[in-house]
């Protein structure tokens, strides 16, 4: 688990294609004091473990299904990274609840200064928009950002000053690909309140817990 505050930023040194996975050597800019082999480290918001590990290396392995579902499908050597290393039980949660599974990607879209903020316009497809809200948060390449306006088309954020100098966030360009993670929780109340699939769930008296039919009836749909 991760919180989207992200710790440093680090480059990709190696890429090795395999049998429609990859290894990825990261460098990155901080001493990876603490961390082990076999620990989780967020590389631009995709939960990966470490298998080897150095002072400031470290080396991933990318399934075809992290390729499939994340940037990293077209990285390169050199590409600067975010980077946090996983959250402790006694640390400040001072981003949100962010779990490191990609959802999609998004394209940046439009890119403008207003005062001291950089407004950024994402591009998104349905699947990730439906579970972003006015206000709500969303993993941009793993940083915590506060969703301004959404529509089912995309959505924009504001960059403060010292989130642009920490990550990459603010190095990007229209036409750039993020990853994107949406909202654990609002993933978890629709599975288990609209899930189709689901069977219904009743209380210890018998009555019929949360489904969509009980949401028609209480004027929520």
């Amino acid at each position: 688990m991760f919180t989207g505050i992200i710790e440093g930023l680090g480059t990709i040194a190696a890429l090795q294609r395999n049998a429609g996975g990859c290894r990825m050597a990261v460098e990155a800019d901080f001493d990876l004091g603490g961390t082990r082999i076999g620990d989780s480290i967020a590389v631009n918001g995709a939960c990966l473990t470490a298998v080897t590990l150095g002072t400031r290396r470290f080396e991933v392995d990318l399934s075809p299904e992290s390729l499939a579902t994340t940037t990293f499908d077209q990285a390169r050597p050199g590409d600067r990274v975010n980077l946090e290393r996983a959250l402790r039980l006694s640390d400040r949660l001072d981003g949100h609840l962010v779990s490191g599974h990609v959802d999609g990607v998004a394209t940046l879209h439009q890119r403008r200064e207003t005062g001291n903020t950089l407004r950024l316009v994402f591009a998104a497809p349905p699947p990730l928009t439906r579970y972003m809200i006015a206000k709500g948060s969303v993993a941009v390449d793993g940083v915590s950002l506060t969703i301004n306006h959404c529509q089912s088309t995309g959505f924009e954020v504001c960059i403060i000053p010292h989130t642009s100098r920490l990550t990459t966030v603010g190095l990007k360009r229209p036409g750039a690909r993020v990853n994107i993670e949406t909202d654990l929780i609002g993933k978890y109340v629709e599975r288990f309140t609209l899930g189709s699939d689901l069977p219904a769930v009743s209380g210890r008296d018998g009555t019929r817990g949360i489904d969509r039919e009980f949401l028609a009836k209480s004027g929520f749909l």
